[in-house]
């Protein structure tokens, strides 16, 4: 979208590349009508996305024509599940630029991904006396697992603190971060603000303490590029 400005400051034009009413012809369930003869609005893609029309159509089509276990059968149908389901992971890797495709793990979603990373890495590499820094603007996938994990082996959950203007506190996180530090778990885009943090710096002042970071990506990975090289962080969810 940009916007211009008269001589005098101000909006003079609105203008986005965006087709509004296109976009709302890919999702079937937009044409409805609800509360009697008022075409359906839906803003409630932070917690449920719609589908659109060609994912559907996919979907129907694997179980029409392909479906087998994948990786389990030399069979005809499971050759091409696999192909399909290998060939989804190397455009995920592409697309969040991943060093290679053997770095991407399917889950159901990011909170199963947060609780995979917190069972599998947490139970394994947490020990009494660890801290984990977790920033108050995370969604609650992103703060009840690490709380499990603290109960059960002892580490001390700290919080990053968010400023007035709804931006992460840094001098704060520079405080908190020690060499106690073994993870620092914090949001790519707020779902509740939309603030963007600054991943890149995180990554790099919890690497110089010696922290991993996971980073929910959640909303970040559907509204901007994200480059998990350049973020530098070790999980991406």
């Amino acid at each position: 979208m940009s916007i211009h400005y008269g001589k005098n400051g101000d909006i003079k034009e609105i203008s986005s590349p965006l087709d509004v009413e296109r976009i709302r012809q890919d999702f079937p369930i937009l044409s409805r009508t609800v509360h009697p003869g008022k075409p359906l609005v839906y803003l409630d893609n932070a917690a449920t996305s719609q589908k659109p029309q060609i994912v559907i159509d996919k979907l129907s089509a694997y179980y029409r024509h392909s479906n087998a276990n994948v990786h389990r059968g030399i069979h005809v149908l499971s050759e091409e599940a696999t192909d399909a389901y290998e060939g989804a992971r190397r455009k995920i890797q592409q697309y969040i630029h991943a060093e290679s495709e053997q770095q991407v793990i399917f889950t159901k979603g990011a909170t199963e991904s947060v609780n995979l990373v917190a069972n599998a890495w947490g139970r394994k590499f947490l020990e009494p006396g660890d801290e984990i820094l977790v920033s108050y603007m995370e969604h609650h996938s992103n703060i009840v697992p690490w709380h499990l994990i603290a109960r059960d082996t002892g580490v001390t959950i700290r919080g990053i603190e968010i400023t007035d203007s709804g931006h992460l506190d840094l001098e704060q996180f520079r405080s908190v971060l020690s060499e106690k530090t073994k993870l620092v778990a914090v949001t790519q885009m707020s779902n509740v603000l939309g603030t963007l943090n600054p991943i890149q710096e995180i990554s790099m002042l919890a690497h110089q303490a010696g922290a991993k970071v996971l980073v929910d990506g959640a909303q970040g990975a559907a509204h901007m590029p994200s480059d998990v090289q350049k973020m530098d962080c070790d999980f991406y969810v």
